[in-house]
Formats: structure tokens, sequence, C-alpha cells
């Protein structure tokens, strides 16, 4: 939708990318505001009238312009630290469309959620619980608590994002989540909302979201008995986006089969590579072409501090030349970068026709791409934009040398 080819040329939307080289150069980080939008209404629209909240993870990507487009058309927000949520705060969110994740919050980071007003903290252990009930007693306060359960359930996904099973640092166990429930019930400083779930990321099958969800309702039901009563269920995140040819989950049959299970209890979800994954690309130029008997690399301004995934998660992108008439030298390339690393690369044996001076596309990189970004081998940032139809807005300038030099101070013997 919001990338095609236009007169042999990649588009963002209605913007040809070559224009958009010529205005911010390269690297650059695009992203379309129409797949950003359509996306979040997707799931947003496929619950009908059942009481929900969409609230967009804002960890996959944090950019403000992205926020508040969202922000714009209802969205709610997943934030796991004091700097996500200041981010959406100033983004213009009501901070009562907040969720707060996360496994190591700090003192300053709940007292300033319980300031802001937000809807639900997703306690994440007994000794979390604690310390929020122990700031909410200080601020003369109540906390509103849902607790992440451990469903022991296998995502099927890359171990790194897998957060469902017992061996991963997420929630509690299935059978002490009761015990954690009475307590805060019984507490004057909390107030129980919610029960959480999320098993992982970029799942690409329906059946492990119903094996855990199975598993919740048996425990709101053990809940019910004892009159502990749940408001919510937030399900989390995870929805696989399509990266190559994969097969993925049809977002309407995958909230079709939620709503048959959880009666009139209010739905929240987590989601942030099915809302930004597919509406970003990442830019990058040829800057040489080297080949040996063995291997054929294409040379590229962009590195793994750009993009960290392929590097980290062995993870794939579909790269796609932004001139697609281009004419150069037919191989099967490594896209490598100017980083000190063997493991700096975008992508492996790609058949593409290459010269010096190309631009090329990797697709499904508005998730987990600048947000991934760093400064390592003393690397500026790059830039990232935003197009809405024939019109496009810088949303991050470009790190400059100097940025990099900024905090840091030298010692004057």
């Amino acid at each position: 939708m919001g990338f095609s080819y236009q007169n042999h040329i990649l588009h963002a939307e209605s913007v040809p990318i070559t224009d958009l080289m010529d205005a911010y150069e390269s690297p650059l980080y695009v992203y379309s505001r129409t797949d950003i939008e359509h996306n979040w209404r997707e799931l947003d629209q496929a619950f009908g009238t059942h009481s929900h909240l969409v609230c967009y993870a804002v960890k996959a990507n944090s950019n403000l312009a992205v926020l508040n487009v969202l922000s714009k058309i209802g969205s709610g927000f997943d934030v796991v630290s004091i700097g996500e949520l200041e981010r959406v705060l100033f983004a213009g969110v009501d901070a009562s469309r907040c969720v707060f994740s996360g496994v190591a919050k700090t003192n300053t980071e709940i007292k300033r959620a319980l300031e802001v007003g937000i809807f639900c903290f997703n306690v994440e252990s007994m000794a979390e619980m604690n310390r929020i009930e122990q700031v909410a007693k200080d601020m003369n306060a109540q906390a509103p608590i849902s607790l992440r359960v451990n469903p022991n359930v296998d995502a099927k996904t890359h171990p790194y994002i897998s957060t469902g099973l017992k061996e991963n640092k997420f929630g509690v166990d299935m059978d002490e989540a009761v015990t954690i429930y009475k307590m805060a019930h019984d507490s004057p400083y909390l107030i129980v909302k919610g029960l959480d779930c999320h098993i992982g990321s970029q799942l690409i099958e329906v059946s492990p979201f119903l094996d855990a969800l199975d598993k919740i309702l048996k425990l709101v039901d053990k809940l019910d008995k004892i009159n502990i009563h749940i408001t919510h269920l937030d399900l989390g995140g995870g929805v696989g986006i399509k990266y190559d040819n994969e097969q993925t989950i049809d977002i309407n049959a995958y909230i079709d089969s939620i709503l048959d299970k959880v009666g009139d209890l209010k739905i929240i979800l987590e989601p942030g590579r099915a809302v930004v994954g597919n509406a970003g690309v990442f830019i990058t130029k040829v800057e040489f072409l080297k080949q040996n008997s063995d291997k054929s690399f294409a040379i590229i301004d962009g590195a793994m501090n750009d993009l960290l995934r392929p590097a980290f998660y062995q993870a794939y992108h579909q790269v796609l030349p932004v001139n697609e008439n281009s004419k150069g030298i037919d191989a099967h390339w490594d896209l490598v970068g100017p980083i000190c690393e063997a493991g700096d690369f975008l992508a492996k044996n790609r058949k593409l026709s290459l010269s010096e001076g190309d631009y090329l596309a990797l697709m499904s990189a508005g998730a987990y791409g600048f947000t991934m970004s760093s400064n390592y081998n003393s690397r500026p940032r790059v830039a990232e934009v935003m197009v809405s139809g024939n019109q496009h807005t810088l949303v991050r300038e470009r790190e400059t040398i100097q940025d990099l030099f900024n905090k840091e101070h030298m010692i004057n013997d």
C-alpha cells in the first residue's frame, strides 16, 4: 500500500524515493502515515462494538510523529520505561490511555505514572507489586494493577522474542497468581483491574494465542469464585507481519476467535510491529562492489548500528532496488556495512543487479529499526521522514558528528 513502484521508481505513497534521497540523503528511514493509520484501524475496527483498547507498543518505533499520528486516531499506548511515558505525554496522549509494562520499574517511574494517571500497571513479579504498593502508600494513592501471568505456551518464534515460557524472565507462574491477586485485593493501595499475558513477538499462527487465552480464562474463573473480579484482559501483542512471502495471521479471524471466548470482558491489545513494521523502509546506498572467487559483496552506507535486526535476530528483510530498471552486475550479493564487525550485514545472498551509487530499500523496517539503532563506531544516527500522500516531513534530523560529543567531557589536568 504505502510503498510501490510507479514508472519503475519505488515510491513512498506518491513520493519517489529518489526525491527523498535528493532532499534528505542516505541512509534514511521512511514511514508511510497512511499505512500506520490503516494498520492500527484494522485492529481497532475488528472489535466492532466490543469494549477494547488498542495500545500501540511504543518500543517498536518511538518517533514522536508516529506517536502523535496514532494519538490523533484514538490509539492507546503500551510503555515500558519513563522515557517512553514522557514521549507519549509530549506527543499529546492522555495517560489514562496508557498501560505501563516492563520487568524493572523504578520508584521514580511508578511515582510519575501515578502522578499522571496511568490506566494500569502490568505487574511482572511479587517484588514489583510490593514496590508499587509502597509508592502508592507514600503518595496516599491507589495504583491500578494487572498481573502479567506466564502461561508456559511456546510461541514458536525466535528465542529472543519468546516471552511466554517458564524459562523467560517475564510474568509470574500461573500457580502463584491467585496468591498474589489475593494480596493485591486486600491492599488499600492497590486496585485490581486486569490480567495480562504476552507470549512473544512475530507470531504467524493463532493457535498459541488461543492456547494462552484458554489458560488465563481458567484463572479468571478461579478469581471470580473468591470475589476478585477482573474487568479487562490484556492479551499483549505479537501478531506477525510479512517480511517475505510467509503466511501470517488474518486480523479479523484472530479478533473473532478472541471475542468468541471472553464474554463481556474488556480486551486490551499491545501491537507494535503489526502497526508500523510494514509501514517503514530503510534506504541505503551502494558505495562499493567487491567480488572474489567465493562471494560478492555490496558495501553499503547503512550498517548494523542503523538496522540491527539482521545481525541480532538473523532477521530477513526483502531488498528492492529503488530504480527497478537499474542495470549493473548480476550476482547473489551480501549487503554489508562499514562497521568493523563480521556480523555487520543487512542481507545475504540476494539476487540483484547492482552498480555503485544505486539506492536499495530494505522493506518492513518500520519496527525495531531506528528504535534499536546506536552510535557504534561513532556513527551518527540517521534521519527519519514521514510521507503522507505527496507530502514528506523530516520527523527526526540526522545526527551530526558534533552531536556525538555534546554529552562528553575530557579530563583537564
